[in-house]
């Protein structure tokens, strides 16, 4: 009786309702089936409906045990304000068992590189990104078997699932919903704008290969001939998220010499901060700095270091005399609210430091260095480049800042004109140290070390004279290292 009520419950809905463990079995799969009566309390029905399926799963059923379910695995919030991130590489290939917590793949925010972990136990069945694909926040990065379940044998029957839970707007919208290709062969027909669904393969199963999607983009006019694709390699370079995948470009009709490479983490992040910080008014403030003293004082450190792992250079000397010069100046640490037009002074001196990286530009910071020796900037600046070097800084080292320091010396030039760090109101470019001739009052010539900055500016907060104030102590504290040692607290 119970059975009956049910079946006359379903037969009178507008739309047939199923109580099933997801993922749904063939039942689903199959839009019409006789009724053959009742087995063993279950009922197979045949039911057509114009409105179409619904599933609905059953929590209790699949957390039993009684069949595993497929788990999206999106990407998290990495970090306040972060809207998007590039997939850099995975870690993990599908099929993999992984386990609680397991590094799944590495992403770069346009503040800082994180390895995502993974929240279940379970094997990996489908990534949804390919290196080099831009994540939003919250969408889907791969799909999941969580501990229970089986992976299907084959990758058809995983597909056909997949098939049984996209509307038709769905597949128009995705283009490769149901359709088997690997990561590679995806990215490589959404760059070109082809829908898979419409591609023949030729592979196994269906399996849509390399040379499926060149005869496609061929037939349709995107590429005019296939010479020089015959031996190209069609291997899962986008899994191994290291190699580079421009060659898509170069091999699909390219001009030859021209490569056209997308802005990604740090890079795109350069494009946004100096487009903003461009309508800032900006003046320059430039002085040159007798560094004699400075070249004795780091030889000094050198040659009594008892740390062999401690390298000694300039740098260190600099922030620190400049972390002091602003405690007399406290408007250079400052930042400006243009929507409160307020100004607020710092109390920490974050300072940091310009670093370039394959990456592209990245500006990590020494916290507290009004707080800081010497040989402790040393060993924080030492950890910073080696992190930039590595593309593994956190969001901790590069947030904020109050005051940035460009050190283009340490490649070549003797000053720049350097632009805001948004919202910081001041940076400095340093350049090398040179010898340079420099005359007495009596006219001799004598050799001096000279250091050329040049102090950038935001003229909506500060003013000509007080960058100068600013320079003119920090130049003394330079020249003469040890007023440091009467205002270093």
């Amino acid at each position: 009786m119970i059975v009956r009520r049910v079946w006359h419950k379903l037969v009178r809905s507008s739309t047939p309702r199923f109580l099933y463990p997801y993922p749904a079995p063939a039942l689903l799969r199959a839009p019409k089936l006789p009724f053959t009566g009742y087995t063993n309390n279950s009922i197979n029905i045949k039911i057509e409906s114009k409105v179409g399926w619904r599933l609905f799963s059953s929590q209790a059923l699949a957390d039993g045990g009684m069949s595993g379910r497929i788990v999206d695995v999106p990407l998290a919030q990495t970090g306040e304000g972060i809207a998007e991130c590039e997939l850099l590489k995975w870690f993990v290939k599908e099929g993999d068992e992984v386990e609680d917590f397991q590094p799944l793949c590495e992403v770069q925010s346009d503040k800082a590189t994180i390895e995502i972990t993974s929240r279940y136990k379970g094997k990996v069945a489908q990534f949804l990104y390919v290196p080099g694909d831009i994540v939003k926040v919250g969408e889907t990065l791969l799909k999941m078997v969580v501990e229970g379940a089986q992976v299907p044998t084959q990758k058809h029957d995983f597909t056909e699932n997949i098939i049984s839970h996209c509307s038709e707007g769905e597949v128009n919208k995705s283009k490769t919903c149901g359709v088997l290709s690997t990561p590679a062969i995806r990215h490589l027909g959404k760059q070109y704008d082809i829908n898979l669904n419409d591609v023949h393969g030729s592979g196994k199963d269906g399996r849509v290969l390399k040379e499926d999607i060149i005869k496609h983009a061929i037939q349709k006019g995107i590429i005019k001939d296939s010479s020089g694709f015959e031996n190209a390699d069609s291997g899962d370079q986008f899994l191994r998220g290291e190699e580079d995948y421009s060659y898509v470009s170069a091999e699909l009709g390219s001009q030859p010499g021209d490569k056209t490479i997308p802005l990604r983490g740090f890079q795109r992040t350069m494009v946004k901060t100096m487009s903003m910080a461009a309508k800032v008014p900006h003046f320059h403030y430039v002085e040159e700095i007798n560094c004699d003293a400075l070249v004795e004082l780091k030889e000094s450190f050198q040659n009594n270091n008892t740390e062999p792992a401690v390298k000694h250079t300039f740098l260190p000397s600099l922030i620190k005399s400049l972390s002091v010069a602003i405690s007399k100046y406290p408007w250079i640490n400052s930042r400006f609210n243009e929507d409160s037009m307020e100004v607020i002074l710092k109390g920490s001196h974050n300072i940091g430091i310009a670093m370039a990286t394959p990456s592209g530009l990245v500006v990590p910071n020494i916290k507290n260095v009004q707080s800081l020796s010497i040989l402790e900037i040393t060993k924080e600046l030492s950890r910073l480049q080696q992190l930039a070097l590595a593309n593994k800084l956190n969001p901790e080292d590069i947030t904020g800042g109050t005051i940035t320091l460009s050190n283009i010396g340490a490649i070549g030039g003797k000053f720049g004109a350097p632009i805001l760090n948004l919202p910081e109101v001041a940076i400095i470019a340093i350049g090398r140290i040179q010898k340079v001739a420099h005359f007495a009052d009596d006219g001799n010539a004598y050799p001096v070390s000279v250091m050329t900055v040049n102090i950038g500016a935001d003229h909506r907060v500060l003013d000509g004279a007080t960058v100068a104030k600013f320079c003119n102590e920090w130049k003394q504290l330079i020249e003469k290292p040890e007023l440091l040692m009467l205002l270093m607290r």
